[in-house]
């Protein structure tokens, strides 16, 4: 019998889960009983490098909706020197819901929300000088993220359990290395962006709708 007060989903039911709740889910599902500290260095070890790593509030009310729902339990880790730690664990109604979603044949399609790019399409409201340093500071984080992503996969490789994981921190990695390519090379073309909007009126990237028509048209 499942803990009182726990809602069970019916057996042909999958459970409604945002995707943080499959996130955190999924990181319970490699075996190991976890504090909520332990899913948060988890997520920044793994899930930061091609998802994000939810915040610390996060995690904690994705675990209370887990537990509600049967699939997770948790205990509180006494220790005589140390104050009780509540430790969760997957069950086997997890499992089974983790198992049916991950095998589900609907492909969510990628979506991109890349900031310093959105920084970049509005270029004509500010300093090529200033765009020049937020591309700068792009490639340069890219390159950071790339670095950790590495040490990241290598630790992994260590761990045949981690055998998934570690496939995507390797894509991770090129992942990074083409973001830091893709910024040097948009350095190099941004000088001739900046050139060709002074040497233009500013009333062209202010056209109607009807003009942007024909214009594609």
């Amino acid at each position: 019998m499942p803990p009182k007060g726990t809602v069970v989903p019916p057996e042909d039911a999958a459970p409604s889960l945002p995707p943080t709740g499959w996130a955190v889910l999924g990181l319970l599902a490699f075996g190991e009983e976890l504090s909520g500290y332990d899913l948060k260095r988890w997520a920044d070890w793994s899930l930061k490098f091609f998802y994000w790593s939810p915040s610390f509030s996060q995690i904690y009310s994705e675990l209370r909706r887990l537990a509600k729902l049967g699939l997770a339990t948790s205990r509180i880790e006494n220790r005589d020197d140390v104050r009780g730690k509540r430790m969760y664990r997957i069950t086997d109604a997890g499992h089974a819901a983790l198992h049916d979603w991950a095998a589900d044949e609907h492909v969510d399609p990628v979506v991109l929300k890349h900031g310093v790019m959105l920084r970049l399409w509005l270029g004509h409201l500010s300093d090529p000088a200033r765009l020049r340093e937020v591309l700068a500071e792009h490639r340069d984080q890219s390159e950071r993220m790339r670095v950790r992503a590495e040490a990241d996969r290598e630790g992994a490789t260590a761990e045949p359990g981690w055998a998934f994981p570690e496939l995507v921190l390797r894509w991770s990695e090129r992942y990074y290395a083409d973001e830091r390519d893709r910024a040097e090379l948009m350095l190099a073309e941004l000088d001739e962006a900046s050139r060709t909007w002074s040497t233009s009126s500013a009333a062209a990237a202010r056209r109607t709708t009807e003009e942007l028509r024909q214009h594609r048209g």
